[in-house]
């Protein structure tokens, strides 16, 4: 099953996976303390990226290749060595044409924030940088594994502003034994900060992390929903009083400093992965790549490096699924005729019902056609569209 026969993908996600160590929270594709396999993975990554972009040249040469945003993540890249990350770059330029990119993003911890390494991605044509704050409590970082400390995120908010004009900050909400003093201390911090977009992610425990075996025996406790709820509601109208304006669940920003690149997977735009495990959509088929890095790497051996991966082509129910759960993550909400249409009458009337106990709970509310989760729904999006479909 082959990807972008018809179409050619405008956006890009690079997969560095390596980390010095592994937040307890963390289910990504990341590898603590493998950093003897760098060499030969940005080798094979290279290699992924030439051999895709010749069958596309191939497949839809009236594209040219044109990307409109790039989003290296992990993982940790900003630990990419800089001789190795300046390679793929020139791999990139040679095989797409990146003069109109919009976005080209990359994901730091602050504690690998420097002026050296500032300066060599600005030079790469990186513009913008989402930094992985999470909490500012030495304590907690501690207790999950988290590299940096709190000095970090002060030394990397006093030298990104020299390099980057679009900086985003990624925190976590509902982590084990944060108060609320601690919570409301990092927002108000966060804001005073020279920085253009916020990401409030909600803390999700999947099961085999040393998280999940920490909560379970009680070592750690995690806010019940009510607090969630709560503490999620007073942080979005506080950053809106401040000029943070809503436009997804988890994302806040400055007028005009969206983030390009995430709003296209929203919109299920087509896009490509590169890397172990990174996943990849051309509108109507999703694979997800290689995750064991030693087959990933014999890959790397080949002329062609054709990465095995899972394919699946999406239903119409998957299709509407994603419609729904994607449509209704961003603040504009989802046409419900564009819902109602693919769907038969004893569908639409479950729907129609589903909705109703939904909007009755205060979960979501419609207007002028569309339906858009309220700020409880969206604290609660997981069980919300559990509900709906």
């Amino acid at each position: 099953m082959k990807l972008f026969q018809t179409t050619s993908p405008k956006h890009l996600y690079i997969h560095w996976p390596f980390c010095s160590s592994k937040c307890y929270y963390c289910d990504f594709v990341a590898l603590e303390q493998h950093e003897s396999f760098q060499d030969a993975y940005h080798d094979t990554l290279c290699k992924e990226i030439i051999t895709f972009a010749q069958n596309l040249r191939k497949n839809t040469p009236e594209s040219g290749n044109t990307i409109d945003t790039i989003f290296f993540g992990g993982g940790t890249p900003s630990l990419y060595p800089l001789d190795q990350l300046t390679k793929l770059f020139n791999v990139l330029h040679n095989n797409f044409n990146l003069k109109n990119s919009l976005e080209i993003s990359l994901e730091a911890n602050p504690a690998d924030i420097t002026e050296e390494r500032l300066e060599t991605w600005a030079d790469l044509g990186i513009n913008r940088i989402s930094c992985g704050v999470q909490i500012l409590d030495d304590d907690v970082l501690l207790r999950l594994n988290r590299r940096q400390r709190k000095k970090d995120v002060f030394n990397a908010m006093r030298i990104l502003p020299k390099y980057f004009k679009n900086v985003s900050l990624d925190l976590i909400l509902g982590l084990p034994d944060v108060t609320q003093t601690t919570w409301q201390d990092t927002i108000e911090q966060a804001i005073n900060w020279p920085i253009s977009h916020i990401s409030i992610y909600f803390l999700t425990i999947h099961e085999k992390t040393p998280l999940y075996f920490k909560v379970q025996r009680g070592e750690l406790t995690v806010p019940n929903d009510d607090i969630m709820i709560c503490t999620y509601t007073d942080t979005v109208n506080f950053l809106a009083q401040h000029g943070f304006e809503q436009y997804e669940i988890s994302n806040f920003s400055r007028p005009g400093h969206q983030s390009v690149h995430n709003k296209a997977y929203w919109d299920r735009k087509p896009y490509k992965g590169f890397g172990i495990g990174a996943s990849s959509f051309d509108g109507s088929i999703r694979t997800i790549n290689e995750n064991n890095l030693e087959r990933y790497l014999k890959c790397g051996q080949n002329i062609d490096c054709i990465i095995p991966c899972q394919s699946e082509t999406l239903t119409p129910e998957q299709d509407l699924l994603e419609l729904l759960m994607l449509g209704l993550r961003q603040k504009t909400g989802l046409d419900l005729q564009r819902v109602l249409y693919s769907l038969m009458d004893f569908q639409k009337n479950k729907l129609l019902d589903n909705l109703k106990l939904l909007q009755e709970t205060s979960c979501i509310e419609e207007k002028d056609g569309r339906i858009f989760l309220t700020l409880k729904g969206m604290a609660l999006e997981n069980e919300v569209l559990l509900k709906l479909i």
